[in-house]
């Protein structure tokens, strides 16, 4: 009962109180309707966006040494482990410096800044999405290195991975993201496997790009 994320409901059984926790939602014909959602938006999104991805790359290779993708092993539904896409936002060397990303991290290009900010950096996971790897909106995928930590500290952490991982999620939508608590969230993106919803995954979508346009997210580093 640490992590409370979805709704509850009490119940009676011979006089005996039974506390109800919502399960996943997404289950059945929504799994079909949800990948059908993926398929069409990000093969869209790749077409439409591909003059400007082909820029953000020109400008990469100009920036700095190394090449235009990062590939990182990140952790997906049911545990399965996949190379996540992004562009290249930071030094060659980056990884041996450390994971996890800070607010003012050194590693940064001075491109990558900006492409962080922006998200921008995120758009090749498109291909994930295509590929079947990843959802437009789901839970964010970590390293199997921190998933194994964390599932340790925190309670109910893997259910999270019930759902296929999202280029955007509940809880970045809410300003969860970055170099922030990963107690709460896990306890954002619990609630939205419990509560999925088409009209969820487009709120979630609008709210995400309206945070692309304005720059208002002041955890995205």
């Amino acid at each position: 009962f640490q992590i409370m994320a979805g709704q509850m409901s009490i119940g009676e059984l011979g006089g005996l109180p039974l506390l109800n926790v919502r399960d996943i939602n997404l289950r059945g014909w929504k799994l079909s309707l949800k990948r059908a959602m993926d398929v069409v938006g990000s093969a869209v999104l790749l077409i439409a966006l591909s003059p400007m991805l082909l820029f953000v790359a020109l400008l990469i290779k100009l920036d700095s040494a190394g090449g235009v993708f990062f590939a990182q092993r990140r952790m997906g539904m049911v545990g399965k482990v996949f190379y996540m896409i992004k562009f290249r936002t930071m030094r060659q060397d980056a990884e041996k410096l450390g994971t996890w990303t800070t607010k003012d991290d050194p590693r940064k290009t001075k491109l990558g800044g900006f492409l962080r900010r922006k998200n921008i950096d995120e758009l090749p996971q498109l291909i994930n999405v295509l590929l079947g790897d990843m959802s437009l909106v789901g839970p964010r995928p970590e390293q199997p290195a921190y998933v194994e930590q964390f599932r340790q500290l925190i309670p109910r952490y893997m259910e999270r991975h019930r759902e296929k991982a999202g280029l955007t999620g509940w809880a970045q939508v809410n300003g969860m993201r970055g170099d922030t608590s990963i107690e709460e969230r896990t306890k954002y993106d619990l609630w939205y496997v419990e509560n999925w919803s088409v009209w969820l995954d487009i709120q979630i979508i609008l709210r995400t790009v309206l945070r692309m346009i304005t720059g208002r997210d002041e955890n995205a580093y």
